[in-house]
């Protein structure tokens, strides 16, 4: 599968602030800072994922055994030390064939970058022992980083494995050579990676003078797996070798033209008996967490104190393999733990923060709903929640009821603009999902309901399917589909007060058609969201629109261009049309061309893990009803890559061109510029120092010399890490938004300022384990407000 869609279908993907301003400027929040939507958390999904995709394309051979794991007694598991040299690794067998990846230079293997692959099995847990040989160990790349920030820049091992069989969803972890880990779940129906779950895996790894060994221990508490009637186990090894010209090697032969790579994992042999041995074991987690926090906060005439200390507790029971229950009560939401803070009133923006709750995170396979459908971080502040999960060899399903407390944000779309009401009162979110899979297919239906007791409610039923096949040639096909129906009693006053209203009905379609070949890649989506659908459950920015989107991408492979080898080249041209439905309560008219893009392009992969992207736009677009379809033509261009063993990252990413000011109602030069920069530096004791550098400015060039609409971000992070376990954190973000006269509109101009300053100290004894102790410091400068925190979390899992 060619590894550069994700960055030519969605430029400027990397800042969620630049991407809603530009690409989708109609639905937006009010008020400057359109950095508060969920696509960060979508931006950290996409920049991950062609990694994930090249990782993996591919089956083994027919006539080769996969991975066999050795059944052992409990008394024979190993230490883990990352030195395999207990007795039992001798009686394992060792898998050792693996293939390159990345980059696709048509070169084989690199020569001595031999690597096997153990796995034992008993009662609590599969444990793994890695051999790496390198012939160049003194070019090995492994520094201390934060969690899930393991990526090609580092020499590492993943593990991927799929305990149902069906290749619609794995768990993965990545372990460098210093033990750090990133892990998560990918989900085969979209092809895409949550970095949200945290697994208590236990690692360990040797540096040895020919190159490493590491072992690593994951309980079987933490898999999810049928009861009875379930396929074989199946698993996928990884090895990053970033000296070898970043080389990415894995236990699975390549095919471009795949539609997911969960698809070709192995299956491991020798997993029968221990299925049947632990399907009825029980395990319970208890996570209790203990927040204390004091707070000042300071605006003109006024200065408050308080302090408040919160007791939490997540409980996870799994009386045997197919069922799980979980139970949240009164999880903490604290910002001093994020790394892309919001300056100012952060429960009121959690829509905009990735989703790190674990009760959330449990089932996510099972869930597997687009965002329209679902959206966890609705629910801002739960009081409690409750969630039962079942899985078969063919079904699965999943409900859950939480109670939200007062605090959050409700969203109603419209198709120029988002309304955004404060959530005043307690209210009631509740899901129950099902699901139907076969070989190819999958079937499911889910109701979704928020209660907002005698102010009314919001209902959504919906059903989803997606097939899968390949037809004569090996040519691939997915086809996927979601409808809903929704019913609306719960709105609000021209006051914003919340009121029962009248009830509204509405519906909601959603359909993609892939094709794959090894040297063709197209793509054709169409949305129609009708003006009185709502689901105060998911995330809806627009209604009362229809659009359609369709790509096509010519997969050229390897190329020359002058001295520079291309490891891959393609050129794609992506087609967009979005128009308003009729809409007689808003007197909206239907057939408005809200926005059209035609943008043909092309994208290459070369030397140091570089990708560079081009692309015009010849787009219009309208700012709002019975307005002017403007022409906004731009160019669209990106580059990101790893120069240096100290560099990880340089990613730029730019719009430049004939910018739509919304407000205004006119076009002027502009553009968005994001730049990324990402260092890392070994220190003494075995220290390392990790600075994140980000920029992004936004604007439109008014008459008069100066721009008229302006928003700039700085951030910059330093992270001094002590050890694999325990960190020291200092992050620093300025915000500016400023409108000017233009020359034309006579708008009225204002300014605004956020400052942001945390400073946070985090140990982790293991997963669940952890105590953290934090100070955030946020200014408003131009109101002369300041608000200031004093956070101490301790977690302990039991």
């Amino acid at each position: 599968m060619a590894n550069n869609h994700f960055h030519t279908r969605n430029p400027m993907c990397m800042d969620c602030r630049l991407h809603f301003l530009f690409n989708n400027p109609h639905a937006r929040l009010p008020g400057p800072h359109p950095e508060r939507f969920p696509y960060v958390i979508l931006r950290r999904f996409l920049v991950l994922l062609p990694v994930l995709l090249a990782a993996g394309i591919a089956h083994a051979s027919a006539d080769r055994d996969g991975l066999r794991a050795l059944r052992i007694a409990a008394p024979e598991a190993p230490a883990i030390d990352g030195v395999l040299d207990e007795a039992v690794w001798q009686r394992a067998p060792r898998y050792d064939e693996f293939h390159k990846h990345v980059p696709r230079d048509g070169q084989p293997v690199p020569t001595g970058l031999r690597t096997t692959v153990q796995l034992l099995v008993d009662d609590g847990a599969l444990v793994f022992g890695i051999r790496a040989w390198d012939p160049a160990p003194e070019l090995r790349r492994g520094q201390l980083a934060r969690r899930d920030k393991v990526a090609l820049d580092q020499d590492f091992i993943g593990i991927w494995i799929d305990p149902a069989g069906h290749g619609r969803s794995a768990q993965f972890v990545r372990i460098n050579t210093l033990g750090v880990v990133s892990d998560g779940m990918h989900r085969a129906d979209d092809d895409e990676s949550d970095l949200g779950p945290d697994f208590p895996v236990e690692t360990a790894v040797r540096i040895l003078p020919d190159g490493y060994s590491m072992e690593v221990r994951w309980p079987l508490s933490n898999l999810r797996f049928p009861y009875a009637d379930g396929r074989n186990w199946r698993m996928m090894v990884e090895r990053s070798v970033p000296h070898a010209g970043g080389a990415l090697l894995v236990t699975a032969p390549f095919r471009i033209d795949a539609l997911s790579h969960l698809s070709f994992l192995q299956e491991i042999a020798g997993m029968d008996a221990t299925v049947e041995t632990v399907r009825d074991r029980g395990f319970v987690e208890l996570r209790p967490e203990l927040t204390v926090r004091s707070e000042r906060a300071a605006t003109p005439g006024q200065r408050l104190r308080g302090q408040q200390a919160e007791l939490g507790l997540e409980i996870n029971a799994r009386p045997r393999a197919d069922w799980v229950f979980n139970a949240t009560i009164n999880p903490d939401f604290s910002q001093v733990e994020i790394d892309e803070p919001l300056s100012q009133g952060a429960s009121n923006v959690a829509l905009s923060l990735p989703e790190k709750r674990g009760f959330f995170l449990e089932s996510a396979d099972v869930l597997g709903l687009p965002l329209p459908a679902f959206y966890s971080r609705t629910v801002n502040d739960p009081e409690y929640g409750l969630r039962a999960t079942w899985r078969g060899a063919h079904m699965d399903a999943t409900a859950m009821s939480l109670r939200d407390e007062p605090g959050g944000l409700v969203l109603r779309g419209r198709p120029y603009e988002t309304l955004e009401y404060a959530q005043t009162r307690r209210t009631m979110a509740s899901l129950a999902r099902a699901r139907w899979h076969q070989e190819g297919l999958l079937l499911g239906a889910f109701v979704s309901q928020r209660d907002y007791h005698r102010f009314g409610s919001n209902e959504v039923l919906g059903v989803d399917a997606q097939w899968r096949g390949e037809t004569d040639g090996g040519v691939q096909h997915q086809l996927s589909g979601v409808a809903m129906a929704s019913r609306t009693t719960a709105g609000f006053t021209e006051d914003d007060l919340p009121a029962q209203v009248e009830e509204r009905s509405g519906g909601y379609l959603w359909g993609k058609y892939l094709h794959k070949t090894a040297r063709w890649w197209h793509e054709a989506e169409v949305e129609a969201i009708a003006p009185g659908f709502v689901n105060d459950n998911g995330f809806v920015p627009q209604a009362g629109i229809a659009r359609i989107t369709g790509s096509m991408n010519r997969i050229l492979g390897p190329q020359s261009l002058g001295s520079l080898e291309l490891y891959e080249f393609e050129t794609y041209l992506i087609v967009h049309e979005m128009r308003t439905l009729a809409d007689a309560t808003t007197g909206q008219r239907g057939g408005e061309t809200v926005e059209r893009k035609l943008r043909p392009g092309v994208w290459m992969a070369a030397p140091l893990q570089t990708g560079l992207w081009v692309e015009l736009g010849f787009d219009r677009q309208r700012a709002g009803p019975g307005g002017r379809l403007h022409d906004t033509r731009v160019v669209n261009f990106g580059v990101e890559t790893t120069p240096a063993p100290w560099i990880s990252k340089i990613a730029l990413e730019a719009a430049l061109g004939r910018q739509l000011d919304v407000d205004a109602d006119r076009v002027g030069p502009g553009g968005n510029v994001i730049l990324d920069v990402g260092l890392r530096f070994p220190l003494r004791r075995g220290w390392s120092l990790e600075l994140d550098h980000h920029v992004n400015r936004a604007w439109v060039q008014g008459t008069l010399g100066q721009p008229a609409f302006s928003d700039t971000a700085w951030r910059w992070l330093a992270m001094l890490h002590f050890s694999s376990r325990d960190s020291l954190r200092l992050l620093a973000q300025n915000t500016w938004a400023a409108r000017r006269d233009d020359g034309v509109t006579q708008l009225e101009a204002w300014n605004d300022r956020q400052v942001h300053r945390s400073l946070l100290y985090r140990y982790q004894w293991r997963v669940g384990r952890t105590v953290s102790l934090g100070i955030v410091d946020d200014k408003l400068p131009l109101v002369d407000e300041r608000n200031r925190s004093l956070t101490f979390k301790l977690q302990w899992e039991v």
